[in-house]
């Protein structure tokens, strides 16, 4: 026999389907037109009072089912702001009505809990403009299943490519990638679609390279995407010394790659260049950003210095990142006998120290679930307050010094949940409750967070990684990893997380695969059939060298220092510990601030204000003058010729072209005076975007 409709199950999947209880209608904070329903559902037992107790207007009518303003309103019967949510003799409307006759209750006893949804097909490619049907399938806590298609709500991140309608039919569209997703309860799942033209020819190469370049092409294959080519070595000398290094390659290093004929060279450049100091100094000020370090009201210079320095150290000597990892989140003492802790001296607030946590070691934004069930991806209030409570018992108070905290775990103190208003036990992100009895519960945190229990450490650092040599993120942005923003390439998202893993998270050995792949390799120039593709590393996308970067790159071509508070004149911008300290060029070009843990606080977008002061400020001619090379060349009597020459090498990595050479030589001829015009070409490189940007 059919079940009763039940609230729960039925009722509650309804008003959340027909857009009841979202955030511009009665799910606000406020609510709408003086009824107000939990934000997509997140209260079913304070909406089921709100719907049959509030008020004195009431919303049911028992005696008179058709009459319920709940389901009159719904149905357009009656005037409703909202509108028309459903058709009188549709399935919403009759399991409303159905509900209503058999007595508007409330579930007895506790119902089954949607558990897991599942998609059907996972992944689907579609030609021309074929049609593919989704179906929803929920699973339930007591080993029920139902197909939960129509109360499934269906959406596409790329409605051009696959669009997909109320019901979850997808229609193919322009060629490229969809992400269908549909949302049922708190899950939200999704299939991978991919549309392409009607008989597309396409000869699939052979797959060459390590593991990455297999797992990409296996994806460009699908697509039926033709990589680019190689880069040639000036590029790639040029690409791969920038991205590990932060700097330029010399005019000596420059000789020695191009003259070199071995054919494992760009490997044994990749082991050179891993080995230097300056590949742990990016990584520390990377970190550094992530981690807020930077002086306040509330944390002095010297404890922001010996943090940064702290961070610093450990990656220079090798410290694995799982490590640096364990010892923040656990940290206790002073803030300046164990820098760590001052992880919880840059953010003291316990809801927010755990969205830090879940953002910067996880990729996972958790805001959302602060008020309501995330609306775009699994995590829910319960989630939420429960990873907040491993924070709940940190204390702080005053060191001898008055301004060194100590850092300390109290043994007390909870974290109560908004809605039932009572202690949430600490509990890991998508995991069980955590035993924390006797223990400081950052400790039991720390050593999941890192384990291999926890899926997403590993890929997320990976991610990170990835990002920072191939310019986008397999999910980006690189922390906001959830089922509604996929990976690109989830194969290859998981590879590299193992990898890190097998590598006991020594983040060299994942550069070197990363620098030796193929896909890291390639051309910038695409061709017809990858053009239009920016996610499946067809080929090498040109990125903007972030500001510390660009100055420290400026720096070395000009062979110009700069001077930076503590720090000694000749200090590279990647060295600067404070977040507080910057120059008008590092803030121009996008340098972190340090206020939030998001990624997107270092920007490298162009803007008017970077152009003009490259043209009317002192961080290219100014340093062109102090540096005094072209004077220095004139004295040793090198010709136009050769000194266009040094520059181009000097910061291009190239030699100029016998087009720019011939144009060039004859600017200069121009000029009048010779080290002007040396002087101008000088500038005029190290303006153009072929220098600004690595390619």
């Amino acid at each position: 026999a059919a079940r009763p409709v039940s609230f729960h199950l039925d009722v509650m999947p309804v008003l959340t389907r027909t857009g009841c209880n979202t955030g511009s209608c009665h799910g606000a904070a406020r609510g709408k037109d003086g009824f107000r329903l939990s934000l997509f559902g997140f209260d079913p037992v304070g909406d089921y009072q709100r719907i049959t107790r509030e008020i004195g207007i009431r919303r049911i009518n028992l005696a008179l089912p058709e009459q319920s303003l709940v389901y009159l309103k719904g149905i357009g019967g009656v005037p409703h702001s909202g509108g028309k949510r459903m058709e009188p003799d549709g399935e919403y409307a009759d399991t409303l009505l159905t509900w209503l006759k058999d007595g508007a209750k409330l579930d007895t006893g506790t119902p089954p809990t949607c558990t897991k949804v599942e998609l059907f097909p996972p992944q689907a490619v579609m030609e021309g403009e074929a049609t593919q049907r989704l179906v929803a399938v929920a699973h339930y806590s007591d080993g029920s299943t139902r197909d939960v298609t129509s109360l499934a709500a269906f959406t596409t991140n790329n409605a051009r490519t696959a669009e997909v309608s109320e019901l979850g039919a997808v229609k193919a569209g322009v060629r490229g990638e969809a992400f269908v997703m549909a949302r049922f309860d708190t899950h939200t799942v999704g299939s991978q679609m991919l549309a392409l033209p009607e008989a597309l020819t396409y000869d699939a190469p052979e797959i060459k390279g390590n593991y990455i370049d297999t797992f990409v092409g296996e994806k460009l294959n699908k697509l039926r995407i033709l990589p680019s080519g190689l880069c040639t070595d000036e590029e790639f000398l040029r690409r791969v010394t920038i991205d590990i290094t932060g700097l330029l390659p010399t005019e000596e290093e420059y000789a020695t790659f191009i003259a070199d004929t071995s054919k494992n060279k760009r490997a044994a450049l990749i082991d050179d260049l891993l080995q230097r100091k300056s590949f742990s100094e990016i990584w520390a000020m990377k970190w550094a950003q992530l981690l807020l370090v930077k002086s306040n009201n509330q944390v002095s210079y010297k404890a922001a210095f010996l943090y940064s320095s702290w961070l610093t150290n450990e990656l220079a000597k090798g410290t694995s990142i799982d490590e640096i990892v364990r010892q923040l989140i656990s940290s206790s003492g002073g803030v300046f006998e164990r820098p760590a802790t001052n992880f919880y001296q840059v953010e003291r607030d316990t809801l927010k120290t755990a969205e830090n946590v879940a953002q910067v070691f996880m990729g996972i934004r958790t805001q959302c679930a602060q008020c309501h069930n995330h609306p775009f991806d699994r995590w829910t209030m319960d989630d939420y307050y429960g990873f907040a409570s491993f924070f709940s018992q940190v204390g702080r108070k005053t060191g001898e010094d008055y301004r060194e905290i100590i850092i300390y775990n109290r043994g007390g103190g909870e974290v109560n949940h908004p809605v039932s208003k009572k202690p949430v036990p600490p509990t890991f992100l998508g995991g069980p409750s955590a035993e924390t009895k006797g223990k400081d519960r950052r400790a039991v945190l720390a050593e999941w967070i890192t384990s291999s229990d926890n899926p997403f450490f590993a890929t997320s650092i990976a991610n990170r990684v990835w990002a920072h040599f191939m310019g986008v993120g397999i999910v980006d942005p690189v922390d906001d990893i959830r089922v509604s923003n996929p990976a690109s390439n989830p194969e290859l998202f998981d590879a590299l997380g193992q990898r890190l893993i097998d590598y006991e998270f020594d983040l060299k050995q994942l550069v070197r695969d990363i620098c030796n792949s193929r896909a890291y390799q390639r051309s910038t120039q695409p061709n017809e059939s990858n053009k239009l593709d920016t996610r499946n590393y067809a080929y090498a996308l040109p990125r903007r060298v972030p500001a510390e970067m660009l100055l420290d790159c400026i720096s070395q071509a000009t062979n110009s220092d700069e001077k930076f508070r503590g720090l000694p004149v000749g200090a590279r911008a990647v060295q600067i510990a404070d977040g507080t300290t910057s120059t008008y060029f590092l803030t121009t070009f996008g340098r972190s601030p340090r206020t939030t843990v998001c990624d997107c606080e270092a920007t490298t977008d162009p803007s008017l204000s970077q152009a003009l002061h490259l043209i009317n400020g002192s961080a290219t001619s100014g340093k062109i003058s102090r540096g005094k090379l072209v004077q220095t060349w004139i004295d040793q009597k090198l010709t136009v010729p050769q000194m266009i020459e040094k520059i181009y090498v000097r910061c291009l990595s190239r030699s100029p072209t016998k087009e720019e050479r011939d144009r060039l030589i004859k600017m200069v001829s121009e000029a009048g005076d010779q080290r002007v015009g040396v002087e101008d070409v000088f500038w005029a490189v190290l303006n153009s975007r072929e220098f600004m940007f690595n390619h």
